[in-house]
């Protein structure tokens, strides 16, 4: 018997020995730079030929490393391979497969600092960001391993005097896993574990921008003990490769997280039928957000206003429960907004190698173009009261943007814009801040401020998001505790970290005997 879950505890760089060995992981990892790492299919490392290259998007000129870039036909292949290691992992104990999932949290937790390095040079990450990366990463290993083995328990049912009736989960099959590049390691760590201890096996097609620590995650689970033809990796640009992975009629699941116009792709493909496919494809997508802060007349300002600075900047926004709204009451609106402005301007952009960095850069060329794009748009649309300006060249930088008096019909109040800007708009009352706030595609997550338990209750029954926080900033979910995914465009309802989630990789199986 495993202990009761409990998150893992994040880091504290202001202790002089964490310091210490955080610049120590960062050197070893430098150290490593400019490694090629091969695909793998059917337990078998493959060099195509063709390398996709990692880049460190504070230092567009500093090669991470380079992966094998897959083929249409080895991307192929890679489900093939799956289908057949199927064949035994299927048979394999749940609690064996558990095993594998603690043993790889144990890894991890004594290698945190080496993979929150990755996670700096990489994804370019500030400290505590990857901190928090690796330590949601362990969180799911432990976390899933002990939903697989309450799973595999008996399940109650209504006993009959006449039959012994007996209901167990069973695994699906084959799984395409794409993962995103914002979490690189939590997400797709916790996608790809969900699969496998649920008795599945994966092809993981691992976000272009962040593949390096995709293929230091299959080392760490080689060395917990997972055969290693279960997971396939086959990294690789989703346009060549993607169609390949869900339109295979031996794909029995997709598993995504990606933008919406991605997500949609994915699920309109795999709602199709190809000859000798047996089943309907289950597809679990996350795909994005346009979260909104709420603040009323009764809320304290000042709580609102961190809250606010760090949910729209952590991470330079390019989370998917970034706020990238704030609907503050025309009574505390310029009070909030010049506190925001205040926290926001003492941020330190720069280099998140850099202990004292809060903002570092965003991902690639491909977002900094676009985000630069909406501040033009938000020069037409609103005030830019900060930012609205690149930062240092050598990266893909963008200062923290705050844009004041934006209508809620706005573009950049209304589009996804995955960066460090938040549009500011103000209400009449708490029903119009409301109205705003749903007035969106979307709906993953949101927060509300306010002293007022009325308003709080209304919240709870009208703000329609899949995760709802009251005075307290919308992102940050732990694992075990805000089970995670939203509602319309924002995917399909399935939450991460939570007591159903492994649901969605299995099939339920009843068998009745007559006694």
């Amino acid at each position: 018997m495993r202990d009761k879950f409990s998150n893992e505890p994040f880091t504290d760089f202001r202790e002089a020995a964490n310091h210490r060995d955080m610049d120590e992981a960062l050197a070893i990892v430098a150290g490593q730079f400019g490694m090629e790492y091969p695909m793998r299919i059917g337990g078998k490392r493959l060099d195509t030929g063709k390398l996709l290259p990692s880049i460190n998007p504070a230092k567009k000129e500093q090669l991470i490393g380079a992966v094998s870039s897959a083929t249409p036909e080895l991307a192929s292949q890679a489900v093939d391979a799956a289908a057949e290691a199927f064949r035994d992992w299927k048979r394999t104990k749940p609690s064996h497969r558990a095993r594998i999932l603690y043993k790889a949290a144990a890894l991890l937790r004594r290698r945190k600092l080496e993979f929150n390095a990755w996670l700096v040079f990489e994804a370019g990450k500030p400290w505590q960001e990857a901190d928090a990366d690796t330590a949601e990463a362990i969180d799911f290993l432990e976390f899933y391993g002990r939903e697989a083995e309450r799973l595999a328990e008996l399940q109650p049912l209504v006993r009959l005097p006449v039959e012994d009736n007996e209901l167990t989960y069973i695994p699906l099959g084959v799984g395409a896993v794409i993962s995103p590049w914002n979490f690189p390691l939590a997400i797709m760590a916790g996608m790809t574990a969900a699969a496998i201890v649920t008795g599945n096996t994966v092809v993981l097609k691992p976000a272009s921008p962040t593949p390096v620590i995709a293929a230091k995650f299959l080392e760490l689970m080689d060395e917990a003990g997972l055969p290693e033809n279960i997971i396939q990796f086959i990294p690789g640009p989703g346009g060549e490769i993607g169609d390949v992975l869900v339109s295979h009629p031996l794909t029995r699941f997709v598993s995504f997280t990606g933008s919406r116009e991605v997500g949609l792709r994915v699920n309109e493909r795999a709602a199709r039928t190809p000859p000798g496919q047996l089943w309907i494809k289950r597809v679990i997508a996350e795909m994005g957000g346009k979260d909104a802060i709420l603040v009323d007349e009764t809320a304290d300002p000042e709580l609102a206003a961190e809250a606010i600075t760090s949910s729209a900047f952590g991470f330079s926004g390019q989370k998917c429960s970034a706020c990238s709204r704030a609907i503050i009451h025309r009574d505390l609106y310029d009070d909030v907004l010049d506190r925001v402005v205040q926290l926001a301007g003492r941020l330190k952009v720069g280099d998140p190698a850099d202990p004292s960095t809060r903002v570092g850069p965003v991902i690639d060329a491909h977002a900094h173009k676009k985000i630069l794009y909406y501040m033009e748009l938000a020069r037409k649309e609103g005030q830019i009261v900060l930012g609205g300006d690149e930062g240092d060249p050598s990266g893909f930088f963008i200062q923290p943007t705050i844009v004041a008096d934006v209508d809620p019909g706005a573009r950049i109040s209304r589009e996804e814009i995955f960066g460090p800007l938040v549009a500011f708009t103000k209400a009449d009352d708490f029903g119009q801040a409301l109205a705003y706030a749903n007035e969106t595609e979307y709906g993953l997550t949101g927060a509300v401020f306010s002293r007022s338990r009325a308003n709080l209750e209304r919240a709870r029954e009208e703000f329609h998001v899949g995760n709802l926080y009251f005075n307290r900033k919308c992102t940050g979910a732990l694992v075990g505790a805000h089970p995670f995914g939203g509602f319309n465009l924002s995917g399909t309802d399935s939450k991460a970290g939570g007591r159903d989630y492994l649901l969605l990789f299995t099939q339920a199986k009843l068998v009745s005997e007559m006694l």
